[in-house]
């Protein structure tokens, strides 16, 4: 019975030891991570050591865009990439993409080639391995198959994937000792468009480097050492994820469709004490996540940090920064990673936003920033953040594509999963706003108001410590002294500064950075191309523009961009009705959310920095409305299954044994009113969550038929979603109320402690 393989997989999953896996030994010790690190990357250095050097020097080029590379260069470097994975164990290559689905695809090519000749008249086919340079530089995948919000058309099934030179190739090691090589590529159609995130990625960081070295031009004296050559986006991708007991995992239908419990509820414990919050890691967790980071240390993926985080059986890995296109094929690589090293260990990762109702769900906070080729972060305030003019000019382009385009940036983190998040408590609102701190604040109205800073009227001095500066004198002998942040923490906030850069925290757990990272992007490099406009206008024709028109520049971006910056509670009701007064707008609903990628403001400059075409805009619109329907109505129809399936079926049972038993009461002449009090308590639950089930089921089929995407996303969002909490209400109450040996599904305290 559905019951027993309950009860018998939690008794299994409470029973199962960790994983062995052994690591890579030197002189009989583990290897340290440093020399495992990148060993399946093709990297520069691997080329510089395989390619001659005329060919590594056009490739260098490339790579900066100053050429193209020609059949010779591409065949020497496909011939090299070839040998070294072979010698790995290669047998296949593929092209791996990012398709509009938030996922990764691959199709697998083998190196095998049959090469004929005649002898004496006589055909001999030889078996040969070959890689050519126009096999690395593009593929020919099915366009059609593939997400593109009306670009392509079933018939029409040509799309392109075109490697990126400027992420490396790497293997994934496979099944036998085999591996396959690894092409890090955009996905183009036919005509040119993208069909995927990242073309538009790298649109937007090359539209944004180039404009932020126009603006450094035009500040920085020519012949100075530390003038820049090269800009480029910076990111770190925090990730969070939920494991669980795969055993358990595969007894919730609705985990296994949608990636959420539809029904569940909250055990007496869970979040409330905050002792999960980092925690000791699981013995379990730790054997998984351990074997992950080997796997990913050997990709070149740089993962620093591990812990548990607030919810039960809620983790998170971050990595080192990296150049952002790089640091985005990272990410993906460790959700990949994660998932299938959490299968050997009998777990399964949760990347889902809410998986769990009534605990914290999983964001992916995105740590952006602008570097330059001096090693220079063009958001680090320095000592002195009121005389580093360079700084606030990137601080305050920041803070005005924040503010022209912040409705942008929620339409880019909008998702059915990320709704069940946002502004619960657990994660920022729908409000974009950016947090920098006191001292910023007060270095910010200092300098528009021509004053020098006073660091006591920005709140640095407390009652238990002493401020010297940026340290922090504990009045402990044997505590050393305590450097301090330019900022506090607001962990409200969805765009704060952290002290050398923003943290996007509002973009979604399972979703790629790639869509986010592009608008911020977009909207910076706008906000740059104006202020590269007044800063040219006063200097006229003088090289770099003087301390005083630059300052002239940032009092202007300080004043107008007041209204974005917000320091304090954003999940207040107080903040809902001051953003209003600022004409900010609060978006809680996806649907609502990806509207504004068509409002002309956004068009207009996304169009005007050359990162999308209409067409192409246009299709990530319907891709998205399109995605979130299906989400909703997958996730319906999965609870209509689960209620008439198992849930109605457990309480009947239930109360049968209750009727029955109150009638041998009866008989035995006992009294009977404590099961007829319950069975009493029980029937109004089950008839008004069956009237329920039976109004959704036919809502559902109405429907199926409405053709108009918009309209169906729209219904999904007023209509589905209210009943489904409606119908999950009750189903909760049946889970408290019939007997725990009847109940078909794991429970959440099962779920959360079984590992």
């Amino acid at each position: 019975m559905a019951h027993q393989a309950r009860i018998n997989t939690v008794v299994e999953s409470l029973t199962r030891g960790p994983r062995n896996v052994v690591f890579p030994q030197k002189n009989g010790q583990v290897q340290p991570v440093s020399e495992v690190f990148g060993q399946n990357v093709f990297t520069r250095t691997e080329m510089a050591k395989m390619l001659p050097k005329p060919v590594y020097k056009t490739f260098i080029q490339t790579l900066k865009g100053k050429s193209t590379i020609d059949k010779v260069t591409a065949d020497a470097i496909a011939h090299a990439a070839k040998v070294w994975s072979i010698e790995r164990g290669a047998t296949h290559f593929t092209h791996w993409f990012q398709p509009l689905n938030d996922s990764t695809a691959e199709k697998h090519d083998s190196f095998l080639t049959l090469k004929s000749s005649f002898v004496d008249g006589s055909e001999v086919v030889t078996a040969i391995d070959t890689f050519s340079g126009s096999q690395l530089l593009q593929s020919e995948p099915d366009a059609s198959s593939f997400p593109s919000g009306g670009m392509r058309s079933t018939f029409e099934a040509r799309g392109y994937t075109v490697w990126d030179t400027k992420s490396p190739m790497f293997i994934q090691e496979g099944p036998h000792g085999t591996s396959v090589l690894y092409i890090p590529s955009v996905f183009i159609s036919y005509n040119g468009e993208a069909l995927d995130e990242k073309s538009v990625l790298l649109r937007s960081s090359e539209v944004l480097e180039r404009v932020a070295l126009e603006v450094l031009n035009a500040i920085e004296p020519k012949d100075s050492d530390s003038r820049s050559e090269l800009v480029y986006t910076t990111l770190g991708t925090e990730q969070e994820y939920f494991l669980i007991d795969r055993s358990l995992y595969t007894l919730r239908p609705d985990l296994k469709i949608t990636g959420r419990t539809l029904i569940g509820g909250l055990p007496p414990r869970h979040q409330q004490l905050e002792d999960h919050y980092f925690g000791k890691i699981p013995t379990r967790v730790l054997s998984a996540i351990s074997e992950c980071e080997l796997e990913l240390a050997k990709l070149g993926v740089p993962i620093k940090t591990r812990h548990n985080e607030v919810a039960p059986a809620q983790f998170e890995v971050a990595p080192i920064f990296e150049e952002a296109l790089l640091a985005v094929d990272h990410n993906l690589l460790t959700m990949d990673v994660l998932h299938r090293v959490a299968h050997r260990h009998k777990l399964k990762v949760l990347f889902h936003e809410k998986p769990f109702q009534g605990v914290n769900g999983s964001g992916k906070h995105c740590n952006w920033s602008m570097s330059t080729d001096k090693g220079d972060n063009l958001l680090d305030p320095s000592s002195t953040p009121e005389t580093n003019y360079r700084f606030l000019i990137f601080l305050v382009a920041t803070l005005k594509a924040v503010l022209d385009h912040g409705d942008l940036l929620r339409a880019g983190i909008a998702s059915a999963s990320n709704d069940h998040r946002l502004g619960a408590q657990e994660a920022p609102p729908g409000i974009i706003s950016a947090f920098l701190g006191s001292q910023l604040t007060e270095v910010l109205d200092a300098v528009e108001e021509n004053r020098p800073v006073n660091y006591g009227a920005a709140g640095l001095e407390f009652q238990h410590v002493r401020v010297k500066g940026t340290v922090l004198d504990l009045k402990v002998a044997n505590l050393p002294p305590i450097s301090r942040d330019l900022t506090d923490r607001n962990r409200t906030s969805p765009f704060a500064f952290t002290g050398n850069k923003f943290e996007f925290r509002a973009v979604g757990s399972k979703q790629s950075p790639s869509f986010p990272m592009t608008l911020l992007n977009s909207a910076v490099a706008k906000a740059l191309t104006e202020i590269l406009a007044d800063l040219n206008e006063l200097k006229g024709d003088k090289p770099v523009a003087s301390v005083d028109e630059q300052l002239q520049v940032i009092r202007k971006y300080i004043k107008l961009t007041k209204a974005v910056r917000f320091e304090g509670d954003n999940y207040s009701d107080e903040w809902v009705q001051e953003a209003a007064k600022r004409g900010l707008a609060n978006i809680t609903k996806s649907p609502a959310a990806f509207e504004r990628l068509l409002r002309k403001e956004n068009v207009d400059m996304l169009k005007e920095v050359g990162v999308f075409s209409d067409a192409e805009l246009n299709s990530r619109y319907h891709i998205l409305m399109e995605k979130y329907a299906k989400d909703i109505t997958i996730e319906a129809q999965t609870m209509i299954t689960m209620i008439i399936q198992q849930v109605l079926p457990a309480a009947f049972e239930y109360r049968r044994n209750l009727a029955e038993a109150a009638s041998f009461m009866k008989t035995v002449g006992v009294e009977s009113s404590p099961e007829v009090d319950l069975l009493n308590e029980l029937t109004p639950i089950v008839g008004t969550l069956q009237k329920d089930i039976t109004a959704l089921k036919y809502l559902m089929v109405d429907l199926l038929k409405v053709n108009d995407i918009v309209e169906l996303a729209n219904a999904c969002c007023e209509q589905v979603l209210p009943k489904m909490g409606a119908i999950r209400e009750l189903a909760d109450k049946l889970e408290r109320n019939v007997a725990d040996k009847l109940w078909p599904l794991p429970k959440y305290t099962e779920l959360f402690l079984n590992i």
